[in-house]
Order: C-alpha cells, then sequence, then structure tokens
C-alpha cells in the first residue's frame, strides 16, 4: 500500500482498502444501525457488540444478527453483502430501564429457524437468557446481584454444550453457571476447590446443586474479555492488571502466562488452529502468543490508542508446498487454499496428516489477523513464517495470500460464527519443525474430535461439571491431593514451568517482569508492521468479525458496516 498523505487526508474516513487479494469495499447499503439512525451519546454507554448466528432455515438466509445500543438491543435478518439492509423490520427490539447491555452471546447447537437461546449480560451485573424469535424471556441469572455486582465483560456460551454458560465481570470474577439451575435467594457460599498463582476457583457449597457451579477469581482489577479455544479445552483471560492466563479449563490448571508491555490488556483471541493467541491492550501494541512454547514470538505497532478488538481471519490464509528435489521458485510450485469449514475439517486434517507423514515437501503457513482500537482505525496484519519459523530457511518457499472460494460451502450449523469458540479448524502448520526444543508436544489436537452433540456433552459432564456434583467430602479430597501436586503454581504444564518459575514471583512488579519470558523488551522480539492500517469511522472502534464473504465492524456511535471482499460486492437495486 502506498503511505498516505498527511493533514486532511489522514482524517478522511476511508471506505475501502486494498491487500493483495484485492479490493474490499464499504457496502453501505448493508449498514445495520438504530431504525431512526439518530446519533446518540455514547459517552458513559457501553460498548457496542455484535453476534451472529444461523438458524439453519429453509429460505437459504439462516444469518440472524444481535446488536446493542446503549439501552437497546436489536435482533434482525443479516443480508450481509447479498441484500441491502431493511432497519424497519427488526425481529426484536428490546429497550432497558436501570441498567445497559454490555455483551451477548447466541447457543449455535440450539439454533433453529424458530427458536435461538441469546445470552444477554448487563452493567449491573445481571444475566438474561431470552429467545428473540419466539420474543420470551426464559430466565434471569443474578437477578437479585447476590453473587456479583459489577458489570458483565464477557459472557459465552462453554463449547459443545448446550445448558453450561461461563460470566465474567468486572470484579475480577468469572462464573459457571447452568440453564436449568436457580441461583437461589440468598448469597452464594464457596469452598476452595484449587488455587495458584494469582487465580483460584472455588465450588458453590449448597445442599441442592444452583448457581453458579463454580467461581474463578483472576488476576487483579477487571477480567476484560475470555476466549475458549477452537477444541473448547482451553480458556484464555486477559485482565486489567495486564496479565494473559491461559487455562486448561476442565481440569481448572494454568498453562501459561504472559504481562503487556504495560497497562490493562483489553482483548483476546485463538488462531483457528489454537496454535497462537493474540491480545491487544493499553499499550497500544497486538502481541502474539506462541501457545505451545509459552512465550511472546512477535508485537504489533500501528494503532495509536488502545486495542479494543483482535481476531482471526478463518478466510484468509496462504499454504505452499515445493518439492525439495525439483525447487526453483517458480510459478508451477504446488499450492493450494486450505478449507476453513466445519464440515470438511475432520477430513482436511486426515487428509493432511497422511500427507506429511509420507511427503517431505515443507508446507508454509501465512495467518491473517485484525485488529480495531480507539483510534477509530483498522489494522490487518500478516504472521508469515519468518516470524512463526525464524530458523527455518526462507529461500525455499515463498507466500502468496489467497481468499476462500466462493463457491465454498458456508460453515456448517454454526453459521458466521465468528467467535473463537465457533469452527474448529485445521492447518498443516504443525508439519513444520519447530525452531525451539520442546519436552512436550501440543497437550490437545487442533481439531475436536467430538463427533456429535451428545459425546462432546457428556465429556464436559465428566470435566467441568464433575465438580459441581462431587460430595463435600470428594470435594475436600480431591483439593488436598490437587494441592499437594500442585502446592506451587496450581500446576503449570511440564513444557512451561522452566520459563515460568523464572519469573512467577516477580509477576505483581511489572519493573520486573519487563526484559523477562513474561514480558520481553521491544527489541527481544519481532515487530510486525500492519499491511493495511486505515481509519474507517468518527468514533472509536468495538467490532471485528471476519465471515466468509465480508469483513463486519462497528463503532461506538452504534453504526455496523460491512466490507465486502475482493470479488463479493453485489449490486443492489434502490
Amino acid at each position: 500500500m502506498a503511505a498516505e498523505g498527511g493533514g486532511k487526508e489522514m482524517n478522511e474516513i476511508k471506505t475501502q482498502f486494498t491487500t493483495r487479494e484485492g479490493l474490499y469495499k464499504l457496502l453501505s447499503h448493508s449498514e445495520y444501525s438504530r431504525p431512526n439512525r439518530v446519533p446518540f451519546n455514547s459517552q458513559g454507554s457501553n460498548p457496542v457488540k455484535v453476534s451472529f448466528v444461523n438458524v439453519n432455515d429453509q429460505s437459504g438466509n439462516g444469518d440472524r444478527i444481535c446488536f446493542n445500543v446503549g439501552r437497546e438491543l436489536y435482533f434482525y435478518i443479516y443480508k450481509g453483502v447479498r441484500k441491502a439492509a431493511d432497519l424497519s423490520k427488526p425481529i426484536d427490539k428490546r429497550i432497558y430501564k436501570g441498567t445497559q447491555p454490555t455483551c451477548h452471546d447466541f447457543n449455535h447447537l440450539t439454533a433453529t429457524a424458530d427458536s435461538v437461546s441469546l445470552l444477554v449480560g448487563f452493567s449491573a451485573g445481571q444475566v438474561q437468557l431470552i429467545d428473540p424469535i419466539k420474543k420470551e424471556t426464559s430466565k434471569l441469572f443474578n437477578e437479585e446481584r447476590l453473587i456479583d455486582k459489577s458489570r458483565v465483560t464477557s459472557v459465552k456460551w462453554v463449547p459443545g454444550s448446550e445448558s453450561l454458560f461461563l460470566v465474567a465481570h468486572s470484579s475480577g470474577n468469572m462464573y459457571l453457571y447452568n440453564v436449568e439451575h436457580t441461583c437461589g435467594t440468598t448469597a452464594p457460599h464457596y469452598q476452595l476447590l484449587k488455587q495458584g498463582e494469582s487465580f483460584a476457583v472455588h465450588t458453590c457449597k449448597s445442599k441442592s446443586t444452583r448457581n453458579p457451579l463454580l467461581k474463578w477469581t483472576v488476576g487483579e482489577g477487571a477480567l476484560n474479555e475470555f476466549a475458549f479455544s477452537p477444541d473448547g479445552k482451553f480458556l484464555a483471560c486477559v485482565s486489567q492488571d495486564g496479565f494473559l492466563r491461559v487455562f486448561n479449563f476442565d481440569s481448572v490448571e494454568l498453562h501459561g502466562t504472559m504481562k503487556s508491555y504495560f497497562g490493562g490488556l483489553l482483548c483476546v483471541c485463538w488462531s483457528p488452529d489454537g496454535k497462537y493467541i493474540v491480545t491487544g491492550g493499553e499499550d497500544d501494541l497486538v502481541t502474539v502468543w506462541s501457545f505451545v512454547d509459552c512465550r511472546v514470538i512477535a508485537r504489533g505497532q500501528g494503532h495509536k490508542s488502545w486495542v479494543s478488538v483482535v481476531a482471526f481471519d478463518p478466510n484468509t490464509t496462504s499454504v505452499e508446498e515445493t518439492d525439495p528435489m525439483e525447487f526453483s521458485g517458480s510459478d508451477e510450485d504446488f499450492q493450494e487454499l486450505i478449507s476453513f469449514g466445519r464440515d470438511r475439517a475432520n477430513s482436511t486434517q486426515s487428509r493432511l496428516s497422511k500427507r506429511n507423514s509420507t511427503d517431505s515437501r515443507p508446507v508454509s503457513v501465512t495467518y491473517r489477523f485484525g485488529s480495531v482500537g480507539q483510534d477509530t482505525q483498522l489494522c490487518l496484519w500478516d504472521l508469515t513464517e519468518d516470524i512463526l519459523f525464524p530458523h527455518q530457511p526462507l529461500s525455499r518457499t515463498r507466500t502468496h495470500t489467497n481468499v476462500m472460494n466462493a463457491t465454498s460451502p458456508p460453515a456448517g450449523s454454526g453459521g458466521p460464527n465468528p467467535g473463537s469458540n465457533g469452527n474448529s479448524i485445521t492447518t498443516p502448520g504443525n508439519s513444520i519443525p519447530p525452531p525451539l526444543p520442546r519436552s512436550n508436544s501440543l497437550p490437545h489436537s487442533a481439531v475436536s474430535n467430538a463427533g456429535s452433540k451428545s459425546s462432546v456433552d457428556s465429556a464436559i459432564a465428566s470435566g467441568v461439571s464433575k465438580f459441581a456434583t462431587l460430595s463435600l467430602h470428594d470435594r475436600k479430597e480431591r483439593h488436598d491431593k490437587d494441592h499437594k501436586r500442585n502446592h506451587s503454581m496450581g500446576h503449570i504444564s511440564s513444557k512451561s514451568s522452566d520459563k515460568l518459575n523464572l519469573v512467577t514471583k516477580n509477576k505483581t512488579d511489572p519493573a520486573k517482569t519487563l526484559g523477562t519470558p513474561l514480558c520481553p523488551r521491544m527489541e527481544d522480539v519481532p515487530l510486525l508492521e500492519p499491511l493495511i492500517c486505515k481509519k474507517i469511522a468518527h468514533e472509536r472502534l468495538t467490532v471485528l468479525i471476519f465471515l466468509e464473504d465480508c469483513i463486519v465492524t462497528a463503532c461506538q456511535e452504534g453504526f455496523i458496516c460491512t466490507w465486502a471482499r475482493p470479488g463479493k460486492v453485489v449490486s443492489f437495486n434502490p
């Protein structure tokens, strides 16, 4: 991209931008907002958030969008690049008094044309379960605010479950709920289940099972966001104390930790294959952390203010294989595009595993992710082989960026789920030898092999839910055993313990973490530059979602914008 000029040019709102794969264009007819489109006073309002679901109806247009603006919550048919938005016909609209929606999440497992389960978190701490198709309110959790009085910062269904969901608060606590249980009429009493460095997990003491099933206390200050790994086994949390903490969700064990350069961390996401985590926050940086090596592998500098959202683009990647005997760097090199559909993930993984075990041709993968911030800018970044595999000779491979073919099938029953807890996705990155020695391999498969909903539910039931059903004697006995085994750190996996033990005692002192593996100095890790960095809004940006045929952004002014991918622009009839 050519450098932009200064002055007025820098302040202009961009309606299109170009990357190697082509032109992305803002579709003004596809803009969603409050129906009257009257700008509202965003000062003091909670961030505008957007959630998607596909209800699998027979019309071929099953995409639905939910977004909150101020005290209002809207639910529309989402027509994307196909047809102009009709703001006069919301399926459901709600206006709340005394509290504001702060976040929401659909359950993709139970979504149908007649019913959909939507969780909504609020600024006063409550969580509501509603059905915007039936226009019903099913349940209200933490109604009397006996569990937590602070703002809900993030709410998500536990992957693979129809009934379990996790809620984070600005108090620094997370709670595991079951929609089938009540919250009780008195404040809950807790018993310690497990604790480690800067975290503790408690079970709810009660004669009968009640919500919350578990209470997590993580770090210091607000817990700003969490994200499940693509296979649902791990949980990444970012807090106002500037720490990324990654847990094994079922066993409640700490896998690894990272510290921001300075300030709080505000957002987090997983790469589609679960190998990398990207965070953003008050240091104006995006930071790439390796899940396998438990270390920072790169930072990205491009934003001029706090980074509010980071997200990987599962639809854009590059893959190239080269024959060592015939490699010449020509266009005859073998190249293929990985299909990122949930319905084809398992077959892709099987094919790649078979090929990688019998073929010595090196594979190169480039990850694309994006970020938006309070500086009203959208940045796109590429994680390339020279960053991911610094010891691999670059002369043997070249990278090309490709976009998913327009004829590829949609991403399965989950619809256009942009969240990190959506599709399980595979890439052949594990075929490249790692640059650093590792004592253990990746502790979980890159693809969830749960073949059915029932098997996933049973796995969860034997995992997290077991803590809520143990007798008090069993809980205490299990805690004692865990405490003896994991007395120092609440168990950090062996592959990362050597790195983390060097700095765990000094975690609370930022000055002592700088220059350690927990927080490398700027000159000690590669610095990424954005592919593009464009001002696309008047107000701070709060949403970035990558869909198959478009990118969706939203700003605090309440406008949800659709950016068509190259070759996806549709001409609208007035």
